[in-house]
């Protein structure tokens, strides 16, 4: 899993390391709530290879400096739908397709592929959908730098109820409360 997790971050100039770090964030969520052990494993795999879709988008749809065309946006929002017909068969991970496949929903209903809203979106898709975003946040892209840890807490505060389920928002922000020196970031 690691290695096809590092083959969609090899694509992407842009995302090293970006997985692992979704898979730790996410996993740490799961554990922050409650969850079992066993489902605080399947948020780590979930994580890592949430992205796997990616290897059927166009490397230069996945490489654009810029901000993407609408064409392009289109081509990079398959990326889930292609990412769960790969996961599908792994059945030793039951929730694996599942993250993968609704991980860019909204907890309004705004998001993709399908406009799921609020606990209508999986459990492990909301989780892997805020670590993914803080990772995002908190990562160099080609447009822009890291983000300042407070711009990131503002966002994921704003987002809580609109973006992301308000629950697992709020563990996303006690982690970066607790992160005083600004750790959990790409290096």
């Amino acid at each position: 899993m690691k290695a096809l997790s590092g083959a969609v971050d090899a694509k992407d100039h842009y995302t090293h390391g970006h997985s692992g770090r979704v898979a730790q964030y996410s996993q740490e969520i799961a554990r922050r709530a409650g969850k079992s052990e066993e489902v605080q494993k399947e948020a780590y795999y979930t994580g890592l290879l949430h992205d796997i879709g990616k290897i059927g988008v166009p490397d230069d749809v996945i490489n654009d400096k810029g901000m993407l065309t609408d064409e392009q946006y289109m081509k990079i929002r398959t990326h889930p739908v292609i990412g769960s017909r790969i996961l599908q068969n792994i059945t030793e991970i039951p929730n694996i397709a599942v993250g993968a496949h609704w991980h860019h929903e909204r907890y309004n209903g705004t998001g993709y592929p399908d406009g799921l809203i609020g606990s209508e979106i999986p459990e492990i898709a909301r989780i892997i959908g805020v670590a993914d975003a803080y990772d995002a946040m908190t990562s160099k892209r080609s447009y822009r730098d890291v983000m300042e840890q407070a711009a990131v807490r503002r966002e994921i505060a704003s987002g809580c109820g609109t973006q992301f389920d308000p629950y697992y928002g709020r563990i996303m922000l006690e982690m970066i409360d607790e992160d005083k020196d600004y750790t959990m970031r790409e290096s």
